[in-house]
């Protein structure tokens, strides 16, 4: 059933993503509510600076805005740029890229499941099984802070 473990749990104030964990935590009071194995972008390591680079951003953000309607199973988008990536990319003339999410998996799936579920894959977003984000979904609301850490 749809977000029952959710329904128990207080929302979380915030999110925090540890590239280097593969790791995205909902937390509540500085404290991790609930746990989930993610997927990066296929260049992991280091932050995103700029579009295209298939590289998952780091930083400070917000939660700004649901998708039930996307090519993976809903998305929460992420604020990325932020001032700072906007400015670093402005330096080196080019584009700081846009679109970062938080979802699950693609609707059409390209590749067996086992790839989505062992790789990172996406373009730089945060991508989880649809199981955990009808989870994270249930219990993030609004605009909360979200942390990537590398």
């Amino acid at each position: 059933m749809e977000g029952v473990k959710a329904q128990s749990s207080p929302p979380a104030d915030s999110i925090l993503i540890v590239k280097s964990e593969h790791r995205l935590y909902l937390m509540r009071d500085g404290m991790p509510l609930r746990s989930f194995a993610i997927a990066l972008g296929l260049s992991p390591v280091g932050p995103k600076r700029q579009e295209y680079d298939f590289r998952t951003p780091e930083g400070r953000y917000v939660i700004d805005a649901r998708r039930t309607n996307s090519r993976y199973f809903r998305a929460l988008h992420v604020s990325y740029p932020n001032t700072d990536d906007r400015r670093q990319a402005a330096e080196r003339h080019v584009s700081a890229g846009r679109d970062i999410m938080i979802h699950g998996l693609p609707n059409v799936m390209q590749k067996p499941l086992s790839y989505y579920q062992t790789q990172d894959w996406t373009n730089g977003c945060i991508a989880l099984s649809n199981e955990d984000l009808l989870e994270v979904w249930a219990l993030v609301r609004g605009r909360i802070p979200v942390e990537i850490l590398p």
